[in-house]
């Protein structure tokens, strides 16, 4: 679905209760951010609601498909360069 341009830019009006304490906070975080208390709120709250709705999407797939993929997430790695670079690799905090 394609939306127009005007669509896009307009704007309505979403109105909430917010405790004293809470909206200093958030105040504080978005000067912090280089924001403004809109931006910083409407940045976070579609963060937030993408997560949401990302931790609930559903893949269906056929039994065959699913079987090879549990296969493959129990076949142990496959060595290749970048797994033997990292295996050869000392840790950054050792």
């Amino acid at each position: 679905m394609r939306v127009s341009q005007r669509e896009d830019t307009k704007r309505e009006a979403l109105n909430i209760r917010i405790k004293p304490r809470v909206r200093e906070l958030i105040d504080r975080a978005a000067e912090l951010a280089g924001k403004n208390r809109t931006d910083f709120v409407l940045d976070a709250a579609s963060r937030a609601a993408e997560d949401t709705l990302r931790d609930r999407t559903v893949f269906t797939v056929s039994p065959k498909v699913y079987r090879r993929f549990l296969a493959r997430l129990d076949a142990p790695p496959r060595p290749n360069k970048r797994l033997l670079k990292s295996m050869q690799t000392s840790a950054p905090w050792e």
